[in-house]
């Protein structure tokens, strides 16, 4: 009986390891290279705002963010995001390893206006939208109703520092409630697409 509990336990844990990647295929997503495939102009893809997530299978959150980087930093493809201090994803994302970026379809702006303009402090966002949140093989949080998921492993954050600000920062932070962003630059180690 004790060696059948033992197979049993071993054959779960077989499972469980391959039930992320086999997750995210049965959810329309293709692994992609972003050095050779991501096709989207940089300068605009944060423009049109993306969804950030950080956080674990107890906890999560995600926001929706207008900035962002993606470049080559020390050798290996970026991503750069910033928080504001006061923003409840900022808790999730000096507390992981990971985040992710994820870009939604167009018709999907009311995600991006939803995660934009509501706390998760105040409610569960993605049930109140009717995302269905699953996890990378890192176990960091994504939307299956994303159409792209880039994940990032963070190599570095530092908060802005006000005096280093001029014209445009300092106009900005003037009347921005939400206090100074926090950088963070991640090596991009996962990306699908749909």
């Amino acid at each position: 009986m004790k060696r059948k509990a033992i197979i049993l336990s071993f054959l779960a844990a077989l499972l469980l390891a391959a039930v992320p990647v086999v997750a995210q295929e049965e959810k329309g997503f293709t692994k992609f290279n972003v050095v050779e495939d991501f096709t989207d102009n940089g300068f605009q893809w944060f423009r049109d705002a993306q969804l950030l997530a950080a956080g674990d299978k107890v906890k999560s959150n995600a926001m929706t963010i207008g900035w962002g980087g993606i470049g080559t930093l020390w050798g290996r493809p970026a991503m750069t995001v910033y928080v504001a201090e006061k923003r409840y994803t900022k808790e999730f994302m000096d507390k992981s390893e990971y985040f992710t970026v994820m870009a939604f379809d167009v018709k999907d702006s009311k995600v991006l206006n939803y995660m934009g303009t509501k706390s998760g402090r105040d409610g569960d966002k993605a049930q109140a939208l009717g995302l269905h949140t699953a996890y990378t093989p890192n176990g960091t949080p994504y939307y299956t109703e994303a159409v792209m998921v880039i994940e990032c492993k963070i190599m570095y954050v530092a908060p802005f520092d006000s005096n280093g600000f001029k014209e445009v920062p300092t106009r900005m932070y003037s009347h921005f409630p939400a206090g100074i962003h926090t950088m963070y630059i991640g090596e991009v180690v996962n990306a699908w697409k749909k």
